[in-house]
């Protein structure tokens, strides 16, 4: 019996020998700067309000519990705006867009913004 669980243990030993090291290591992220591509100013930052006159009404409006999604479609683009507020009490901004084509596939999101602005 000793000496089955001592094979046992040696063979799963061996097994987490194989292992490279190189693979346990946990990974490493660099923290970027974020960048803003021009013309995303017009959105990221900005509150409903403001969405809305650039954009009009939006086709949906979506809240849920600390999270807001304003949704703007035109016959180029549909623009999904998330907005959350920094801090409780504070009025909920444009934190991060999403751009699609109406079937689907990803648009530049500064080319849907132009476009949905250009309509008003």
């Amino acid at each position: 019996m000793k000496r089955s669980l001592m094979l046992f243990l040696t063979a799963l030993a061996g097994g987490c020998a194989a292992v490279p090291a190189t693979e346990q290591r946990p990974a490493t992220v660099s923290a970027q700067p974020l960048t803003m591509k021009p013309g995303l100013e017009r959105v990221l930052g900005q509150n409903a309000r403001a969405l809305t006159t650039l954009f009009g009404q939006p086709a949906q409006d979506v809240r849920e519990a600390n999270a807001r999604k304003l949704q703007f479609g035109g016959g180029v683009c549909v623009l999904d705006a998330y907005l959350y507020a920094a801090r409780k009490g504070q009025e909920p901004v444009v934190t991060h867009i999403d751009a699609r084509l109406p079937d689907g596939r990803d648009i530049d999101r500064a080319s849907c913004i132009a476009s949905l602005s250009q309509r008003r």
